[in-house]
C-alpha cells in the first residue's frame, strides 16, 4: 500500500521502520534544514532520494495539513497482524500483558495521541473495530510520531467476541466509564489486562461494556465532568505501568 506521510516525526518514524519501502523524501525549500541534519543524514546512510520541492507543490500534494515541509512517498506491506496474533502473543507471553482496546475512535488525531501514548507505556497491541472507526492515515501516522510503525494495530470484525476470547485466555478487561463507581487507581493493573476506551463523546458502546470485567472511572476534580479519549488513555496505562514497576512486554518482529 502506497502513502504519503508528512511531518518530521512521521517521517523519521518512516525511515526507521525496517518494514517500509521509502521511495523518496520530499523538503520543502524554504525549510531550514538545520533540524531536519538527523533525518537527512539517516536517508543519505540509507541512499534514499531527497528530491526538493517548492512549498507550494507540498501543499497542493498534501492539502491544508501542517506538514513542516517535509513528507515522505513510502510504502507499507499489507497488514502484517490479526487478532490470532494477539491470542498467540497472550498465550505464549512470558510477563503480564497490556492491551489497550479502543471502541470506535473516529477522529483521527486522537487515534494517533493513542497510539504515541500505548507505544511510550509497552502496549503489548492496539486494538480497534474495523467498521466505524479511525484507521491508520497518513494524519494518525503524524500525530502518532512514528509509533504507528512500531506498535501492533489490530482490527477486528467483532471486538464483543475478541473480548470474550482473550477472557478465556486470563486477560481482564477494564473499561473506561464516568459514571462508575470504582475507580482506576482502585484496581489491581498487574496482571494480564486490557483497558478498553470508549469513543469520542458516545463512549463505549452497550456491548462493550456488558463484555468488560469492569467498569471503571477516573476521579474528576474540576468543573469538567471528562477528559479527551487520548488523555484518559494515557492516565489508565501509566496507572497500569506504575504499579508494574516496568514496561509490559511489546512482541517484536
Amino acid at each position: 500500500m502506497s502513502e504519503v506521510v508528512y511531518g518530521v516525526h512521521a517521517v523519521e518514524g518512516a525511515l526507521q521502520n525496517t518494514h517500509i519501502t521509502i521511495q523518496e523524501i520530499l523538503l520543502s525549500e524554504s525549510r531550514q534544514t538545520t533540524k531536519l541534519q538527523p533525518l537527512l543524514a539517516l536517508a543519505q546512510q540509507k541512499h534514499i532520494t531527497v528530491r526538493q520541492v517548492t512549498r507550494r507543490e507540498l501543499d497542493q500534494l498534501l492539502g491544508d495539513v501542517n506538514h513542516q515541509g517535509v513528507a515522505a512517498r513510502v510504502y507499507y506491506p499489507e497488514q502484517k497482524y490479526d487478532e490470532a496474533d494477539v491470542l498467540n502473543w497472550v498465550e505464549n507471553a512470558e510477563k503480564p500483558v497490556l492491551l489497550l482496546i479502543l471502541d470506535g475512535i473516529q477522529d483521527p488525531h486522537n487515534l494517533g495521541a493513542c497510539l504515541r501514548t500505548a507505544d511510550a507505556a509497552g502496549v503489548t497491541a492496539v486494538i480497534a473495530p474495523k467498521d466505524k472507526a479511525a484507521s491508520l492515515t497518513p494524519t494518525v501516522r503524524k500525530v502518532a510520531c512514528g509509533a504507528a510503525e512500531s506498535l501492533p494495530f489490530v482490527q477486528v470484525t467483532n471486538l464483543a467476541r475478541f473480548l470474550k476470547q482473550i477472557k478465556q485466555l486470563g486477560v481482564w478487561c477494564y473499561g473506561l466509564a464516568g459514571e462508575a463507581d470504582k475507580t482506576i487507581y482502585d484496581m489491581d493493573l498487574k496482571g494480564n489486562i486490557a483497558i478498553v476506551m470508549g469513543a469520542e463523546g458516545a463512549g463505549l458502546r452497550q456491548l462493550t461494556r456488558e463484555s468488560c470485567d469492569e467498569l471503571l472511572s477516573i476521579p474528576m476534580a474540576g468543573m469538567v465532568s471528562s477528559v479527551n479519549v487520548s488523555v484518559a488513555t494515557g492516565i489508565s496505562l501509566f496507572e497500569a505501568v506504575r504499579q508494574r514497576g516496568n514496561i509490559a512486554n511489546q512482541p517484536k518482529g
